[in-house]
């Protein structure tokens, strides 16, 4: 029987410095992000999706380099979006099962790839069996979770004893091109702030999984102008997901552009930084 994660949310927020140590910082609660927001966000981006998310596939292609080279017996796929990365690992010979919980990521993924399973789910609530899984992979999607203790817990339980997890999570220090453009344009913050690398590995660490290894990367995107910057935060489903924002007028735009191509446009090309944590988690017996 399953037995999902019910822990009310809260984090100890801790940085990894250079060296590898953790120092621990204030208590931080996890961000206000709406599951419901999410959901609907990403079903909305999923038949433009992989047209648009260039940058999301880099990063998971490397996270999916990082898995070891044997792989063998049943992999998960949480946040599997349009099931590229769930076929990855089923031509990597796992039988791989695909969660998300955006419905219309899960029709498009059932479409392309009809010979694998999709399960509407959530990372926080993961319809697999205890103990069942040898492979939990993830790339860009934890980060949209609003538990991240219970997350933790999800993966500790579904995978068994040995078992490892690769996972690429967005962390805090994203987007910050876009977030000083907005704060120098003088218009409200629209980014809902995301957990710190160190929030991350306390609450694996909590949750009884052994973090083997982090590799703390920066992505960066590069645009011609502030619209396609912004089509590309909105196509793929990203952006604030916890309340709702005021549109940004004509004029807005105007002044946002004007800000960002004063900081960041000297080459003609606008940049947007994707902060990503690479973990790779052992369940020890």
């Amino acid at each position: 029987m399953k037995e999902f994660c019910t822990q009310t949310a809260h984090a100890i927020v801790h940085d990894i410095g250079v060296d590898g140590l953790i120092a621990s910082q204030a208590a931080s609660k996890s961000p206000n992000i709406s599951e419901k927001a999410v959901a609907e966000r990403f079903s909305k981006a999923a038949h433009r999706y992989d047209k648009l998310a260039s940058i999301q596939h880099t990063i998971a292609q490397q996270g999916l380099q990082n898995l070891p080279a044997q792989l063998v017996g049943k992999a998960l796929d949480i946040g599997c979006g349009t099931g590229v990365h769930t076929q990855s690992l089923n031509v990597r010979g796992l039988h791989a099962v695909g969660v998300d919980i955006a419905e219309g990521m899960l029709a498009l993924a059932g479409t392309n790839y009809p010979h694998l399973t999709f399960r509407h789910g959530s990372a926080q609530a993961l319809p697999i069996d205890n103990n069942s899984i040898d492979v939990v992979f993830s790339s860009m999607a934890l980060q949209w979770a609003s538990n991240l203790h219970c997350v933790a817990q999800e993966i500790h339980r579904v995978l068994k004893n040995g078992a490892v997890a690769e996972l690429a999570i967005m962390v805090s220090g994203s987007f910050e091109e876009l977030t000083l453009a907005r704060k120098l344009a003088q218009l409200p913050e629209a980014i809902t702030p995301l957990p710190t690398a160190g929030s991350w590995n306390r609450a694996f660490r909590d949750a009884g999984l052994a973090v083997k290894r982090v590799i703390t990367r920066n992505y960066v995107d590069s645009h011609s102008d502030i619209m396609s910057l912004l089509r590309s935060v909105k196509g793929v489903g990203a952006g604030e997901t916890g309340k709702q924002q005021k549109v940004l007028s004509r004029q807005d735009i105007k002044k946002l552009s004007m800000a960002y191509h004063n900081i960041y446009g000297e080459a003609g090309r606008l940049p947007l930084t994707y902060r990503v944590c690479h973990f790779r988690l052992e369940k020890n017996a």
